[in-house]
């Protein structure tokens, strides 16, 4: 049996030739268009389709076999939107071989340039979806997050307040991942429950949109959306069009995309307890949550490979970035001197504790260095091996902090997954593990997101038969044991995190003050 996974992802596979062809003088920088006013970030929806229409082509003329393809999945960035123009499910369900498809859908998109996640133009529309529905606490516990400026329903608000007459000619909203499903299927894909959750428009427990969400953002708006599905959804056979151009076998099936942090949990095969750690240029948490408490920070999605719990979702900026900032400062610009620093140190660095946030902090929203003595004294320095474990231990104790905010609860069986350029590095990983109190095991997954979509399709053709995932994927290579916690460290950093969390406070921002340096 062989399953293709295609992961249609906004900032690849183009080159300079194609968005000069696409887009005349407007060049997009990494696949996407940042306007005049530089909140506002789009990118071309036909360049996504002539993506598409180069990937099957080199596969094509590489002698790949579509015929032997039993299932396809994939993922899109998540909260980026696709506005089909009215008859447009006509033109896609009768879509001619002969012609590419970017040449075929041209004329089938209301709005021609997406909002994508990176935009932030939607302050107002924002706080007129909290006050909606009774508070940024109130949106959060229905959708799974308050109102954020790149979540679609935003998105959707500002189209109709600024644009109704397109927002009229529209018949049906995609989201990147649902849009890429439908290429496939040829007709209007469902959104699914995992990525669907990302919009501020999904209540996350009945899996039903949310009525006063969608009043709040514009009329008639469940009926643009389509009924959101399960993840591991079978959407139907692949479309006529990729049988006779790419020779596809008609038996082929379409399983529900979904978006790429959700496909992610996929490839990185989380099971209940577990903790992703991606150690980046960004620090990202992938937590799989039975009972969630949705917050005001972070956000809690459908999971996309058991409909009956959730997955959170954690990110911070400050990651390897800060992380090798201080290695330069502190430790010669050398890992070596930086992981013999962070052995010189205690664990809990004898009561020092630091927050490191050169750039404005998603979670918390903070910036600047903050340090503190053991007596919660703000000091301005630390010895260079006190400055480098401040920082670790710090990173990592924020992030238990954030997840146990949102549900979380490290148990006896909780695994934590390491990936990323830091999960190199074992002496922070002996940090990250006792500071959880939990083993810290490898994963080295290049492109997370496709391997899960693969995972996925499989999963998708098997899910009648009652196949979990786990299932699906228990031939694929075991994540390798790195570290386990030293004895005593739950004692040691229990009282720590309760410090941590309660001078977190106090560096809060504030733009009234002006954060230590």
């Amino acid at each position: 049996m062989r399953i293709m996974f295609i992961l249609i992802k906004i900032f690849q596979n183009l080159n300079f030739w194609t968005w000069q062809f696409l887009f005349g003088t407007q060049k997009t920088q990494g696949g996407a268009y940042v306007h005049s006013d530089r909140l506002t970030v789009t990118s071309p929806v036909l360049m996504w389709v002539k993506a598409l229409d180069m990937i099957l082509e080199k596969m094509k003329s590489s002698g790949f076999n579509f015929a032997q393809v039993r299932a396809l999945s994939g993922a899109g960035q998540q909260h980026g939107s696709v506005y089909w123009k009215k008859g447009s499910i006509q033109t896609l369900k009768n879509a001619s071989p002969e012609l590419p498809l970017h040449q075929l859908l041209k004329a089938c998109f209301a709005v021609s340039n997406s909002p994508i996640w990176m935009d932030s133009s939607t302050a107002s529309q924002c706080s007129n979806l909290e006050k909606a529905v009774g508070g940024a606490q109130r949106l959060a516990a229905i959708t799974g997050s308050r109102a954020y400026e790149r979540f679609t329903g935003n998105q959707i608000a500002k189209i109709y307040s600024q644009n109704p007459e397109v927002y009229t000619q529209t018949e049906r909203i995609s989201l990147v991942s649902s849009f890429a499903a439908s290429l496939f299927l040829g007709a209007y894909a469902p959104i699914d429950y995992s990525d669907g959750s990302g919009m501020n428009l999904l209540q996350i427990w009945e899996k039903v949109w949310s009525a006063s969400c969608l009043d709040a953002c514009a009329p008639g708006l469940e009926e643009k959306l389509g009924s959101p599905v399960p993840s591991h959804s079978v959407l139907g056979s692949i479309s006529p069009y990729y049988i006779q151009r790419y020779g596809f076998s008609p038996d082929c099936k379409v399983v529900a995309f979904t978006g790429d942090n959700p496909a992610s949990l996929a490839g990185m095969r989380l099971q209940e307890g577990d903790i992703a750690i991606s150690l980046g240029t960004s620090d990202t948490l992938f937590l799989w949550i039975q009972e969630p408490t949705p917050a005001l920070e972070g956000h809690i999605l459908c999971n996309p490979v058991d409909s009956q719990t959730f997955m959170a979702l954690l990110c911070f900026k400050n990651g390897s970035l800060m992380r090798e900032r201080i290695r330069d400062d502190c430790a010669s610009g050398s890992w070596d001197e930086f992981s013999k620093a962070l052995s010189s140190t205690v664990a809990g660095n004898n009561g020092n504790l630091g927050f490191y946030f050169d750039v404005m902090e998603i979670t918390p929203e903070a910036v600047g260095i903050h340090r503190f003595n053991s007596d919660n004294q703000k000091v301005s320095d630390f010895p260079k091996e006190v400055e480098i474990r401040a920082l670790i231990e710090g990173q990592f104790m924020a992030k238990r902090i954030h997840a146990e905010k949102l549900g979380y609860k490290v148990m006896p069986r909780t695994r934590i997954l390491a990936t990323g350029g830091a999960s190199h590095n074992k002496k922070i990983l002996q940090v990250l593990s006792d500071v959880f109190n939990a083993p810290v095991y490898t994963i080295d997954t290049a492109n997370s997101a496709c391997l899960g979509s693969a995972y996925r399709a499989i999963h998708g053709l098997l899910a009648e038969t009652n196949v979990s995932l786990a299932d699906v994927v228990k031939l694929a290579p075991e994540p390798r044991l790195a570290v386990t916690p030293t004895t005593g460290a739950e004692e040691l950093y229990r009282p720590l995190l309760k410090r941590y969390a309660e001078l977190e406070q106090k560096v809060i921002y504030n733009p009234t003050s002006c954060p230590v340096k």
